[in-house]
């Protein structure tokens, strides 16, 4: 299933797309969550009834009347790794990482499609990076690789704004700073369930800057596969339902071009996943 979150008359609520429609599954069955954090924490019940209501096609509204955000909007965690793929560590002059390197965003940073990237006044070195995103179901603590998949609810396209001068000229670094001011991280349109993604390591991956293709890759160039994170955050914390993983983001980003290319105001950046989707966002 395609899952989405969206506003109709005022109203949020919880759909799965339909071709050129969009089903409220939430209306459909009242007994499905309708924020989409509580709709995988009820697990597969949730997800059984939900395809009932997609395949009975009712009610649906046309895909255009309805305003779509960004499919989660308040997650417990996002979290974020950084330096995944080879190509993107060489050209920002760093080692290939020998364990994750993880960070974070906050809430707030979260922007939907169509929802405009803000470029804080403090920071003149704003960056793109187009990234997978798994989307956790099942909660889970010490995870083996082995199971680790099971715990993955589906995915959906990322954007990791990042404000470099933070992240790398602050005083000791500010990792966390740079990359969690307001709207910077899009997600969305979809999250696409796993079973529709049975190769998650093998999707072509761009970020397309004002009609530029600036990067393009693949999921296999991934470091640490996704398996591979899920066990490796889990021995740390407890992975709950609706927790967001930025995976990474492959070499092409202004930071390491020459010269420099900084995100400015008027731009227009479409992140892209082959089988996830098409998140589009412009710059104020």
């Amino acid at each position: 299933m395609r899952l989405l979150t969206f506003e109709h008359d005022g109203q949020r609520r919880i759909g799965a797309r339909s071709g050129d429609s969009v089903v409220d599954i939430s209306r459909a069955d009242p007994s499905i969550p309708d924020d989409m954090p509580g709709f995988l924490d009820a697990g597969r019940p949730a997800l059984d009834r939900a395809q009932k209501a997609l395949e009975v096609g009712e009610p649906a509204l046309s895909a255009a009347e309805v305003n779509v955000l960004a499919p989660i909007s308040n997650p417990q965690k996002i979290i974020c790794i950084g330096l995944n793929y080879a190509d993107h560590a060489a050209e920002s002059n760093m080692p290939i990482p020998s364990e994750p390197v993880v960070f974070a965003k906050y809430a707030t940073a979260i922007a939907g499609p169509g929802e405009a990237i803000r470029l804080p006044t403090t920071s003149q070195k704003v960056d793109y990076e187009v990234e997978l995103v798994a989307v956790i179901g099942r909660a889970g603590r010490n995870i083996p690789e082995s199971d680790a998949l099971d715990h993955v609810a589906g995915y959906t396209v990322g954007h990791d704004v990042s404000a470099r001068d933070y992240q790398l000229e602050k005083p000791a670094g500010q990792w966390l700073l740079g990359k969690t001011f307001d709207t910077f991280a899009p997600i969305g349109p979809d999250l696409v369930t796993s079973d529709e993604v049975p190769a998650p390591h093998a999707l072509g991956i761009r970020c397309i800057l004002n009609g530029e293709t600036v990067q393009a890759s693949c999921t296999d160039q991934l470091i640490f596969k996704i398996q591979q994170l899920v066990a490796y955050l889990s021995h740390v914390f407890t992975l709950t339902p609706g927790d967001l993983i930025f995976t990474g983001t492959p070499s092409g980003v202004g930071m390491g071009r020459t010269p420099q290319r900084w995100l400015k105001p008027g731009d227009n950046v479409v992140c892209e996943i082959d089988a996830i989707g098409r998140l589009e966002n412009p710059v104020v």
